[in-house]
């Protein structure tokens, strides 16, 4: 593996893992494909794109000459695959790009890997895919039971991916990862939508009574074991990639309010989001015998999430404007609205 095709690069996840990759391996060459769509952002990225091992292509997965193109152009042997929709939320309000990008576009890369017999295909997937799980940890091996449309979607992308491995051979490996903090998330996800609002006073809209728990964990903890599998993991295995420890929202709130020196007054609970998984929790047993183990504790990831918004506003105070002010307006605006109405009753 010397060319890697990094789909889905400019987002969150993929832009972490791109740099980190970029600094453990000065022998890689790295081309993000991304379609830059509102969760994609070259800025993301600013700091490596005049690197001459660096390349970006503008494409959509379910473009299936686009990928063929980049693949030759680059002479890609490897596919790690970011690209996804990916905000449950969005995919209650409207499940078609979901089911677009989740399941055809992963059709596509699989596709273009068995044309071009490329050396390895990693497909990055969510904990979501085993639905809700209220005692115990899930483990690689238990039945998907996902229940929102997001990841119902993803899970019939890992289901494609494995049955690509089994019916033709391919070198497909499968993460699934835990709640991801850290730098460049988009802030419609919970933890920098609450450090944002609460920098600027704003409530922090907690879904239901705040009692769902996740294994939150840094970003980077989720690159190094995304990166290990990459290396070290078997085709057609699955590696769960997360934390030990779950936390609720409402502790997590808490706290984030407590490191930006705000009231917990700002915590509002809102109407929950149907369907909402009450908890998730994950069994990396397989990921830890390939030697990965998370580097940080969920306070430490926390801290370091909310400096690093309290020191980048150049960032994410352009993006709280335009399409994601009027998603926040559709989505929240209502549940707010009522949330007021109960406490001046």
């Amino acid at each position: 593996m010397r060319n890697l095709l990094i789909t889905g690069g400019a987002g969150f996840i993929g832009s972490n893992f791109v740099r980190m990759m970029m600094a453990k391996y000065p022998d890689y060459r790295f081309v993000v494909f991304d379609k830059l769509n509102y969760r994609g952002n070259l800025q993301n990225l600013r700091d490596v794109a005049a690197d001459p091992r660096y390349a970006f292509v503008r494409g959509d997965i379910c473009d299936a000459d686009a990928v063929a193109r980049a693949i030759r152009d680059y002479q890609i042997d490897t596919i790690v695959n970011f690209a996804a929709e990916t905000h449950v939320d969005r995919s209650i309000m409207d499940a078609d790009a979901f089911v677009r990008t989740d399941v055809y576009g992963v059709y596509v890369l699989l596709e273009a890997t068995r044309k071009f017999g490329l050396e390895r295909f990693l497909h990055v997937s969510t904990d979501e895919v085993y639905g809700e799980v209220l005692e115990g940890a899930s483990r690689e091996d238990d039945p998907l039971q996902p229940r929102s449309p997001y990841a119902a979607s993803k899970a019939s992308g890992d289901l494609l991916a494995r049955a690509y491995h089994i019916t033709y051979g391919l070198p497909v490996i499968i993460t699934r990862g835990g709640n991801n903090i850290g730098p460049y998330q988009y802030p419609e996800n919970v933890v920098p939508l609450f450090i944002t609002n609460a920098i600027d006073d704003q409530p922090l809209p907690l879904y239901g009574d705040g009692l769902q728990e996740r294994p939150y964990q840094y970003v980077l903890d989720h690159c190094e074991g995304i990166d290990i599998a990459l290396h070290r993991g078997e085709p057609g295995g699955i590696y769960n990639i997360g934390p030990d420890e779950q936390v609720q929202n409402i502790v997590m709130a808490r706290k984030l309010l407590d490191l930006l020196g705000k009231p917990h007054s700002l915590i509002v609970h809102v109407l929950d989001r149907p369907g909402h998984d009450r908890r998730y929790a994950l069994d990396c047993s397989r990921i830890k015998a390939l030697g990965w183990q998370p580097q940080h504790t969920f306070d430490q990831a926390l801290e370091k999430t909310v400096r690093w918004y309290v020191e980048n506003e150049w960032w994410w105070r352009p993006i709280k404007s335009g399409e994601y002010r009027a998603y926040y307006q559709a989505w929240y605006g209502e549940r707010l609205r009522q949330a007021a109405q109960g406490r001046s009753a």
